[in-house]
């Protein structure tokens, strides 16, 4: 069956903070059921028991949430053990957990490094930026949490990086952002979309980031990244290492560049099963690891005609010269408007599935200014992470 990649909610959507943004409690308003608490170590069993069953070659189980942190520590021992009986063909098993940061002890960051988990933080940057849209329940500023937990991680050498989420404050501030992140020497970093909520036309809401916004970002960015790259000790920025790569020859590690959905497995708490995080809906939903088996999901997925719907490319992107690198981007961000609403590819129904990328034009905007020095990077064939 090859590599299966299984993300894991084991607090649903829970979450010690309320980010103005949070697209997953957009799904979760979406769905009948809004959350579904905890997992239990019955369903945890099921799915890593299932996932390890069907795996070949390797396997990666990424924790998320809301913040899989409230969960608590023995919960993830747990699954360590579990992966370790039932691992029986021995793949290579790959551990990632998305946090907030906020929730960061000695004991956490002690249990991530002995266990060779990747760490994800959720950081915006500076102070500012971070503190704009990202507070806790409480109402407080989470800057300094979220600053103390890459603290700590640091002091016990786990392995994280820094996910900055982009919305339009973010765009306008990236120089002195990308500049804050380096001045902390965070050497590894990745920039995510703000996403719209599903169904709403995109660029409504304050945070909402537009097109030519989002292309002088990816401009100001590769700038500050570039120019490190000349003195030999530029940080690793996923998008652009992956478009490097490609030029390269090189198959991209992110699903989003890919051009098409890849096989995997969103699991929530009471085990329901979905294609991926972005549509973690009630249309979407593939099964339940505690009752269905990984075929039957799979076949579901080919039923819905999810991994289809992410197929075909536009004719206007079949005959652009940057095609081979923007790829139409991640069909989360696809869409048509259709009588006033936006319709997203496996969400709006039929009609959407050549939709081009709403940020296409910021797309081209980078392209235009910077393909020529990525050119020059994949040519030289040195300093990539």
């Amino acid at each position: 069956m090859g590599p299966v990649s299984v993300m894991i909610k084991p607090a649903s959507g829970g979450c010690n903070m309320q980010c103005a943004y949070c697209f997953y409690c957009d799904e979760q308003n979406k769905r009948d059921q809004f959350s579904y608490g905890m997992m239990s170590e019955e369903t945890l069993k099921n799915t890593i028991r299932k996932v390890l069953g069907n795996a070949e070659g390797s396997c990666l189980i990424a924790f998320q949430g809301g913040e899989p942190t409230l969960r608590g520590l023995d919960f993830f021992r747990k699954a360590v053990d579990l992966v370790q009986h039932y691992n029986r063909k021995h793949v290579r098993v790959q551990f990632a957990f998305q946090t907030n940061g906020t929730n960061i002890t000695d004991e956490w960051a002690e249990f991530f490094y002995e266990n060779h988990f990747l760490v994800g933080v959720s950081l915006d940057g500076t102070r500012e930026n971070h503190n704009r849209y990202r507070k806790m329940k409480t109402g407080e500023d989470s800057f300094d949490r979220a600053l103390q937990g890459c603290a700590i991680l640091e002091k016990h050498h786990v392995d994280f990086n820094i996910l900055t989420v982009v919305h339009k404050y973010t765009a306008k501030q990236i120089r002195q952002i990308y500049a804050f992140l380096r001045k902390k020497n965070f050497d590894y970093l990745q920039f995510i979309n703000c996403l719209d909520p599903l169904g709403e036309a995109p660029g409504q809401r304050e945070w909402s980031l537009l097109p030519e916004e989002y292309g002088q970002f990816l401009i100001d960015l590769f700038d500050c990244w570039y120019e490190e790259w000349k003195q030999g000790h530029h940080p690793y920025v996923r998008q652009f290492e992956n478009y490097v790569g490609l030029l390269m020859g090189y198959l991209p590690e992110a699903c989003d560049m890919g051009g098409t959905c890849s096989r995997q497995f969103l699991v929530e708490a009471d085990g329901s099963t979905y294609p991926c995080d972005f549509y973690a809906v009630d249309d979407c939903l593939l099964g339940n690891m505690n009752t269905d088996t990984i075929k039957s999901m799979d076949e579901q997925r080919e039923e819905i005609r999810f991994l289809e719907a992410s197929q075909p490319v536009p004719e206007e992107c079949r005959a652009c010269e940057y095609v081979r690198l923007c790829r139409n981007g991640c069909r989360r961000c696809r869409g048509i408007l259709e009588d006033g609403a936006f319709m997203q590819e496996g969400i709006g129904g039929a009609g959407t599935a050549s939709a081009k990328n709403y940020f296409c034009e910021g797309y081209r905007m980078f392209f235009r200014e910077c393909l020529p020095r990525m050119k020059e990077i994949a040519a030289s064939g040195r300093n990539l992470r």
